[in-house]
């Protein structure tokens, strides 16, 4: 796809508008749009924005940035291979951008731009690396002024297939026409709430699905009505909605192990490789610092409890589904392409190109400094006594954004990835976040989260 080639499939499409779209530091899905007779002239030149937007929170306030206020712009650039005629809103597509400085550089402080740096990473080392996420969310209804869920499902049941069979199947057939390949859907534990998963892509890809997955799941829950909340704990008691990230890396094309799962070795308990339990090595190690990306809300801190099978811990086992890292059992017939491991502490409120790039860099840490994870865990961690958990080096997850945020500024490696100015940036925005939300009840949390994602 190139610029010619995407002005003819919106010429095609009748689109009108076309959406240039960003996930900013907040977490939240922005951008602006060009009317289709500019797309050509604006593909090239880009879209300016101010610099204050990477400064811009999640509760629209401006977090105080150096160099992040009124004066200068980055122009969005979109990535032609991004391009969707969008099925749930007339005349309108979308593309997926990178920030640019007005010298045509990408600039420090783009969360994609940092995802491909991490990509170029892997690939100075002979590897590149695949995704997948179990997308998780609620279908709600307004009622009385507040936000409620759309039916009484029970888990997995058929009930709740039958109960928004309509809206699901609408839903399915937007994924499809974007382009994206739905691997598995169900119902949840939640009522109303649902479970998706996209087929696995190359990260990059992947990320910018994640993107997709929530601006079309939304935008056609609306014309039934209802509303689709990708907020990590909409209802608190009710069970919370992640986004699980499935990981997997591989041989880059001209590495002595081209197209080779880097997991998978035949001779290891469950075919995972000593590469892949190095990998888990520095995945634990950052965790704690590492959530301040995935989980990157006040609310998500409200789902990551024992016992709810969220994960808690810095513990991994074998499909053990507390573990913040999970080894699922590879497919009968398919070990070798299909062994991963599951990030369970990771949700919508995250920012994917930042979560899934900072998953990288912890876990390509952990390789070069050959980090074992120590044992994997065959219990529920939380059922452990603290002392059993101190011996087997098992910390508790942070219980709140600020003590993640803390050791987010703590972890050296993941500052280093992220880069001085996307750090600061980030961080700022986060703190702004928090602070907004410290006196405030966790009902009036959740309530103010519901929107947003």
């Amino acid at each position: 796809m190139d610029i010619s080639d995407v002005v003819r499939q919106a010429r095609a499409a009748n689109v009108r508008l076309v959406r240039f779209l960003y996930c900013d530091n907040g977490g939240i899905i922005r951008g602006k749009a060009t009317h289709v007779e500019k797309l050509a002239t604006r593909m090239r030149e880009g879209i300016g924005q101010t610099l204050a937007m990477q400064a811009f929170t999640g509760v629209e306030t401006l977090a105080a940035v150096e160099g992040m206020g009124p004066v200068g712009e980055f122009r969005l650039l979109p990535d032609p291979q991004t391009f969707v005629v969008l099925p749930y809103v007339p005349a309108s597509a979308s593309m997926l951008c990178d920030m640019v400085r007005l010298d045509g550089q990408p600039w420090e402080a783009c969360p994609r731009t940092f995802l491909k740096r991490m990509v170029a990473r892997l690939a100075e080392q002979g590897m590149r690396a695949e995704a997948a996420i179990e997308h998780e969310f609620y279908l709600a209804r307004e009622v009385g002024g507040r936000f409620v869920p759309a039916d009484q499902s029970l888990c997995y049941s058929s009930i709740g297939l039958d109960e928004q069979a309509e809206v699901i199947d609408a839903i399915l057939s937007a994924l499809e026409a974007v382009g994206l390949s739905v691997e598995l859907f169900h119902t949840e534990l939640g009522p109303a709430q649902q479970e998706l998963s996209i087929r696995h892509a190359d990260v990059l890809t992947a990320a910018d699905h994640v993107c997709l997955v929530r601006e079309v799941v939304r935008g056609t829950a609306r014309h039934y009505g209802l509303y689709a909340t990708f907020a990590p704990k909409p209802f608190l008691d009710q069970a919370g909605s992640g986004a699980h990230i499935h990981f997997s890396l591989w041989g880059a094309e001209g590495s002595p192990q081209a197209g080779k799962n880097l997991f998978y070795d035949p001779q290891e308990r469950g075919g995972l490789s000593q590469t892949g339990k190095y990998f888990i090595g520095g995945v634990l190690r950052h965790l704690r610092a590492l959530v301040a990306l995935t989980c990157g809300s006040p609310n998500s801190y409200s789902r990551l409890l024992p016992h709810f099978w969220s994960s808690a811990y810095t513990a991994w086992g074998y499909d053990n589904r507390e573990g913040a890292i999970r080894v699922p059992s590879p497919f009968w017939g398919r070990e070798a392409e299909s062994i991963n491991l599951e990030l369970k502490p990771s949700d919508h409120s995250g920012n994917p190109y930042l979560a899934l790039g900072a998953l990288i860099a912890a876990g390509l840490d952990g390789i070069q400094q050959r980090i074992e994870p120590g044992e994997p865990v065959e219990v529920d961690p939380g059922n452990l006594s603290d002392e059993e958990r101190e011996r087997l080096g098992i910390r508790r997850l942070p219980t709140t954004l600020e003590e993640a945020l803390d050791e987010l500024e703590r972890d050296t490696v993941l500052l280093e990835a992220l880069g001085p100015l996307l750090a600061r940036s980030y961080l700022a925005v986060k703190r702004a976040e928090a602070d907004f939300f410290r006196e405030k009840t966790p009902e009036e949390v959740a309530s103010q989260h519901f929107y947003k994602y």
